[in-house]
Formats: C-alpha cells, structure tokens, sequence
C-alpha cells in the first residue's frame, strides 16, 4: 500500500512500513470467533498497539457501539459481545491526549522556526 495514514496522529501523515497478517480472536475459550487480518505497520508514536478498522469489522461482520464501548459479531454458537475495560480504555486515552499535546507543541515549535527563519 502506498497511501499515508493520515488522522491517527494530528497534522502528521505516515506511509506503511509494510504489512503483516496475524491470526485474531475475539473472546474468550468458550465463546469465540478466530481469524486471519492483515494490519498495515506504520511508525507511530501513539497509545495503540494496533486499530482494527472497516475491513476487518465487515470481515467479522462485527457492529461497534461507541456509546457503550461494546463490539459485538455472529458466531456459530451466537452474538458474541465483547466489552471493553474502562479502566483501561481510560488510561489509554489519557495517554493518547499526553501524546497529542506533545505532538502539538512540537509541531508549532518547528512552525515558529521555519517561520522565524
């Protein structure tokens, strides 16, 4: 893929380092669904380890509500519902706030150089 990602990390865009295919599983022992993704790999400095975007959602024919932070998906043995640890998804957040901010300011700082230049 030659395109650049753009939207991950505010005002910067970065094009994949390439791509690799990883078996995924959603759930737990006793009820799961298990597949093959492919995931771009790109060099950003973010909170994420990896976004599961569009295809691999239709793929799993998975629908996200954002309010509840709930993924759910059909299996054999029925919908599948996938919640997500708050605690967690907090601390992320904050982190990728801290990340934006830093990114942020040094985005200006090279802005007023190349300005005062």
């Amino acid at each position: 893929m030659d395109s650049t990602f753009w939207g991950i990390v505010p005002r910067k865009a970065s094009l994949p380092l390439g791509q690799i295919t990883l078996p995924v599983q959603f759930g737990t022992a006793k009820h799961f669904c298990v597949d093959y993704i492919n995931f771009l790999v790109a060099n950003f400095n973010t909170a994420y380890h990896a976004i599961v975007g569009r295809p691999a959602l239709a793929k799993f024919m998975a629908m996200l509500h954002y309010t509840y932070l709930v993924l759910k998906m059909p299996t054999e043995k029925g919908v599948l519902s996938l919640h997500v640890n708050l605690d967690i998804a907090y601390s992320y957040e904050k982190e990728s706030f801290a990340l934006v901010e830093a990114t942020d300011i040094s985005i200006c700082m090279q802005d007023y150089l190349a300005t005062s230049q």
